[in-house]
């Protein structure tokens, strides 16, 4: 069979590379795809983006399911306008897809069905944003309404820096559209951690526990970016939490979706901050959810699946998701992302990528912002690769990444130095 991907990051290439190695998969196109996926075996990269013409794609070639990977499609209505075709797609309709699209929609959502969540509240006007924060203090979280790419969330540690993040929101137009409205909720403390399902509109599917670093450089340092690097599995996700966030967080999503008349297919994200304390009694707050498999922490969730995972995205599509569909590898895996200069702020892009590590069994390059330029391979975005590596310990994984990272020549790239640390010291 035939499968379409869609996108063009870290995360498609992923997903794309494992379906590739489906013996039922004859073909995986990409689209848009990147310069890793344009060469990869059994991979083709396909240069459309509009819905409707991925929609003639799909019909054209006899495309036996598509999965959707980023955000953007999904807000556009993308599995909307496949289904009214008659053509099986994995994701979120544009209806469900509001839980990433809008924050204020997301916070709205919580509160309506009781998931735990921060306070907050939301501002169209800047004087009156800029009031409530100098009522409430810092720090404080303000976070752009619309999808930002990962770097709409400014944690400011001032009241300060609170108001510059408005103004620069609502006043200078920073993010467009996406922050003409802003969400500003309380500060929370603890861990972060990404908990992803599947689901089919009735069957969840969870998968394998994750945390990936949001800050740019070591020790949590800097602005927030789409993502540094992450591992999998998360050693805080203990069975007992993970059973609390499933009945506390998941299904509550998933039934809410239902009352609102809305029945979810898709990945279902949900970005976690735990406090400390015992399993049973810790704070476990949703920072936000994501209608898509999180980047980076799909490369090594992908990294640890043993079984066809072309079976299982067909059955999902087909409403037919088995619980216990995925075979994991009990091994972690670790993926660092390297970045381009400039990234997040100021992106430096179309330098030349002149050596990347071998791909192995246990360590693959996946790649995001690159493109192939008469034969040359050469950066075309922020995060331009994730290095990905698995083995049994964490330690190890991670110097297998790291002896991977030091292999890739990219003029003034810029990557963390301390991925996994959490698993390091939950597991000492």
């Amino acid at each position: 069979m035939k499968i379409l991907v869609v996108g063009g990051g870290g995360r498609e290439h992923a997903l794309a590379w494992r379906l590739a190695q489906s013996p039922r998969v004859d073909q995986v196109y990409v689209a848009p795809g990147n310069g890793g996926t344009e060469t990869a075996s059994r991979l083709s990269n396909v240069n459309l983006t509009e819905p409707h013409a991925l929609a003639t794609f799909a019909q054209d070639n006899q495309i036996a399911y598509t999965v959707v990977g980023p955000e953007a499609p999904l807000a556009a209505g993308i599995v909307d306008i496949f289904q009214d075709r008659g053509l099986k797609i994995f994701g979120p309709t544009q209806a469900a897809a509001q839980l990433e699209s809008s924050k204020d929609y997301a916070k709205a959502f919580m509160v309506r069905h009781h998931i735990p969540t921060a306070g907050y509240a939301t501002f169209t006007d800047a004087q009156q944003a800029r009031d409530w924060v100098s009522q409430q203090g810092a720090p404080i979280v303000v976070k752009a309404d619309g999808l930002a790419a990962g770097k709409g969330v400014i944690v400011a540690q001032t009241v300060q820096e609170a108001h510059d993040a408005i103004d620069s929101m609502l006043g200078e137009g920073l993010f467009g559209t996406a922050g003409a409205r802003v969400v500003i909720e309380e500060c929370l403390t603890g861990q972060e951690a990404s908990f992803i399902v599947m689901c089919d509109g009735k069957t969840i599917l969870p998968m394998a526990s994750s945390q990936d670093h949001k800050r740019l450089q070591d020790q949590d340092r800097g602005p927030n970016t789409g993502g540094m690097g992450a591992y999998s599995p998360a050693p805080l996700i203990t069975p007992a939490l993970h059973e609390r966030i499933m009945r506390e967080v998941i299904e509550p999503a998933i039934d809410g979706m239902r009352k609102d008349g809305i029945v979810y297919t898709g990945f279902l994200y949900a970005g976690l901050m735990i406090g400390p304390g015992h399993d049973a009694t810790r704070p476990l707050k949703v920072l936000e959810f994501n209608c898509r498999m999180g980047d980076p922490e799909a490369q090594p969730i992908v990294m640890r699946i043993r079984n066809d995972l072309a079976t299982v995205f067909e059955q999902a599509v087909n409403g037919q998701l088995d619980p216990l569909a995925i075979d994991w590898d009990p091994r972690t895996a670790v993926g660092v992302v390297v970045a381009a200069p400039g990234y997040p702020d100021q992106v430096q892009t179309g330098d030349n990528i002149s050596a990347l590590p071998q791909d192995t069994d246990s360590c693959v390059t996946f790649h995001a912002g690159t493109s192939r330029q008469n034969g040359t391979l050469k950066s075309s975005g922020g995060r331009v690769l994730c290095v990905t590596a698995i083995a049994d310990t964490v330690q190890q994984a991670r110097d297998n990444a790291y002896q991977a990272v030091e292999q890739v020549d990219l003029a003034s790239c810029q990557y963390r130095t301390d991925i996994a640390w959490q698993a390091l010291s939950e597991s000492v």
